[in-house]
């Protein structure tokens, strides 16, 4: 006779594998969900769970894989696993199955076999979102890819123009000129823009001075923002736009109705040597117009820790201690 199996307590491994995940530490909760699903293989919650953290640790061909299943073992429709599984099948190129799950979530993209690039709107996009990340604007070109159209900080890693996969859920909301759009996660970079980002310093005598400058064009430069104006400091709550109390009198942003000659700018330019040619010819055509400093840094966007809490959710869905800080 064969000795029966061994009991497997799917309940305790199912309350491991959650309370992992629900904590942020995404390699645990891998961990015990390959456990569960060895002991319950047929259960489509927990292959949903597992690409799920498999999508935020990007393993994308994991999650597509749990995804598929998960949609393979129920009998209903089941958006989230179909999200997430577009999103896996999106950051390994496989536009086939990518266009077969937007299709099946009701959401039309062009015909053919290469990649989407179509008009979805303009949405806010946070970098690094597991370390307070800078928010900023993109166009989307597919429902979970975007280009960006702000110039971002040097230290983020990203760069104008990149291409970006984001996540399907939004965070928060932000002002687009006269529109409230989504603030959406970034998930990583897919493909890296030809434009790197110069942090210019310099001093404009008055707003015309900047505004020159900040509208001239010339070969080699893709966009110039005034960080001085467009970068605002909120805490965390504010950042997702989540409401709160504030002590009376306390604002989030310090707005400035005078002007300030000291100006930061950020360039995204083919090389230094463009933002030379530029600075120089804008100094020649004023008045006390000075350059203090250029400077490049050549970084990479990082990657989120495997146990960095749950970066991915607006801070009132939180049910991890992560604290509030500023963007």
């Amino acid at each position: 006779m064969s000795a029966d199996p061994p009991f497997v307590d799917r309940d305790a491994l199912a309350a491991r594998a959650y309370a992992a995940y629900d904590d942020g530490d995404l390699i645990e909760a891998r961990a015990w969900f390959h456990r569960l699903l060895a002991a319950a293989p047929d259960v489509p919650d927990y292959h949903y769970m597992q690409g799920l953290v498999c999508k935020y640790l990007r393993d994308w061909p994991m999650s597509l894989k749990h995804n598929l299943r998960s949609l393979a073992l129920r009998t209903d429709a089941d958006e989230a696993s179909r999200w997430n599984a577009a999103i896996a099948a999106t950051a390994i190129g496989d536009w086939g199955e990518a266009r077969r799950q937007w299709a099946d979530c009701g959401i039309a993209v062009p015909d053919g076999d290469d990649e989407i690039d179509a008009n979805f709107g303009v949405a806010g996009f946070r970098l690094n979102a597991w370390d307070r990340g800078e928010t900023l604007f993109g166009r989307r070109i597919d429902p979970v890819r975007a280009r960006l159209i702000n110039v971002p900080l040097p230290d983020s890693g990203y760069r104008y123009g990149d291409i970006v996969l984001h996540d399907g859920a939004a965070t928060g909301q932000r002002r687009f000129h006269q529109s409230m759009v989504p603030v959406l996660n970034v998930l990583e970079r897919l493909e890296t823009s030809e434009f790197q980002t110069f942090a210019v310093f310099l001093s404009s005598p008055q707003r015309e001075d900047r505004d020159a400058l900040v509208e001239a064009r010339m070969p080699g430069i893709a966009f110039i923002e005034d960080w001085t104006e467009s970068i605002a400091h909120y805490c965390l709550r504010c950042s997702y736009g989540a409401p709160h109390r504030r002590s009376e009198g306390a604002h989030d942003v310090e707005k400035r109705t005078d002007w300030w000659p000291e100006r930061n700018l950020g360039i995204a330019a083919q090389s230094r040597h463009s933002v030379t040619r530029l600075i120089e010819r804008w100094r020649a055509n004023g008045t006390g117009r000075r350059l203090d400093a250029v400077e490049s840094r050549d970084t990479a966007p990082g990657a989120p820790p495997p146990n960095s809490g749950q970066w991915w959710l607006s801070p009132e869905d939180r049910t991890d201690t992560g604290s509030d800080g500023n963007d």
